[in-house]
């Protein structure tokens, strides 16, 4: 069956009346911030806010929908580190149908308790997706369960993809739709389906850089796999991209960029700041590739996949961002072990607007206690131009300042 024959635009507008069952509302938001920042005209697709926290419940139910009721009896099975789980563990209990969902052993414990309370049945299995995914193979054949595959599956992309449809509806001369890829259903629904819709619509896929398969694979020619993935997108950590939506991604994508891990950083503290909003790393990819491109006076819609984080997570890279971005800093400096030293130091802090988090202050560094005590001090800025200015002030007043590794 060719390319044409698999996902239809019938198929689309099936899907799209199958998932208004299930789905709540994620029209675009306007981002000035980001916006301003780029110079083109910045939408957000809050898949984030859709229900199960992530889109991934789209292509699962549509999926499930197709299924025959033999097939749903036997039971479903996948393999999912996290939002796909949630979506068919929901479209599961919506068809009366039994889940049981394998998981990597390194995913977020959110994700776990939301699934099991769905009412699913959770294995955890191998450290990342794809280990993940070979053992649900092996338990849907030994077990005769039906497999729902989280993204290598034209009819569970054909339901992710009706995200392209609310796109165009919302914003009809949208210029770049930016995807996050992990396997790739969701860029293979909503490339797709936007090419359909609207030729001249760039959509452009977005992999953390740790985690890059999809562009190996179009580089090579052919899908090719990973010998390893390290990224805090663990939504996206995946060694291959699907083989069956692969042609579809060579056919319909504009190009495919990579983030790093430091630039989803802080897009979360962007996000959280700007929007009041919680995305997941992987969620955020769209975000973090918005500097990667020209787009001043363009239409741009950003998809934000999913916002199930867990709060150890959240507080790791909230802190993070603020030390990237010189908010939080750590300088050392030598006084003389006298009365007064500290508050002298103190008071100069003060003047300069800082704000001290924390004080260590060590007599042992050096035998001539009269010449070096170490004082470390952890403070809070405005931004970088404000730390500046807060160690120029320290030095001017003759204190040699060292800056050091933050340690919270």
């Amino acid at each position: 069956m060719g390319l044409e024959e698999q996902i239809t635009l019938e198929k689309f507008e099936e899907a799209c009346e199958a998932v208004a069952k299930v789905t709540l509302d994620t029209s675009l938001i306007y981002s000035d911030y980001f916006s301003d920042l780029t110079g083109g005209k910045v939408y957000l697709k809050p898949e984030n806010r859709q229900r199960t926290g992530a889109y991934k419940v789209r292509g699962a139910y549509y999926k499930i929908s197709t299924l025959s009721e033999g097939d749903r009896e036997r039971g479903l099975i996948t393999a999912s580190a996290g939002n796909h789980a949630q979506g068919v563990a929901y479209a599961a209990r919506q068809f009366g149908a039994r889940a049981v969902i394998v998981m990597p052993t390194t995913t977020p414990l959110i994700k776990v308790n939301r699934t099991k309370a769905l009412g699913a049945e959770v294995v955890l299995y191998g450290d990342v997706y794809d280990e993940a995914c070979a053992h649900a193979l092996k338990l849907a054949e030994e077990n005769g369960y039906t497999f729902i595959h989280p993204f290598d599956d034209p009819v569970v992309a054909t339901g992710q993809g009706t995200i392209a449809m609310e796109i165009v509806k919302d914003l009809p001369l949208v210029d770049y739709i930016l995807v996050p890829v992990g396997g790739g259903g969701l860029a293979t629904g909503v490339s797709t389906l936007a090419k359909m819709l609207k030729p001249n619509v760039r959509v452009i896929g977005i992999e953390p850089e740790g985690a890059a398969c999809l562009e190996a694979s179009l580089k090579a020619g052919e899908v090719v796999t990973l010998p390893e993935v390290n990224t805090i997108a663990d939504g996206t950590a995946v060694k291959t991209p699907g083989k069956l939506i692969f042609p579809y991604l060579q056919k319909n994508l504009d190009g495919v960029i990579t983030v790093t891990d430091a630039e989803l950083v802080v897009s979360f503290l962007d996000m959280v700041e700007n929007h009041k909003m919680v995305v997941e790393n992987s969620g955020l990819l769209s975000v973090a590739a918005l500097k990667h491109l020209n787009l001043e006076g363009k239409k741009v819609v950003c998809v934000l996949s999913g916002g199930n984080m867990d709060v150890i997570t959240m507080s790791s890279v909230v802190q993070q961002g603020l030390i990237m971005r010189d908010r939080i800093f750590t300088i050392s400096i030598c006084l003389p072990d006298k009365p007064g030293e500290l508050h002298k130091v103190s008071g100069i802090i003060a003047k300069a607007n800082g704000n001290v988090i924390k004080l260590e202050h060590n007599q042992f560094v050096s035998i001539n206690r009269n010449a070096a005590v170490e004082l470390k001090i952890t403070l809070e800025a405005f931004g970088t131009e404000h730390k500046q200015d807060i160690i120029h002030a320290l030095s001017e007043e003759g204190y040699e300042v060292k800056q050091v590794n933050v340690n919270i």
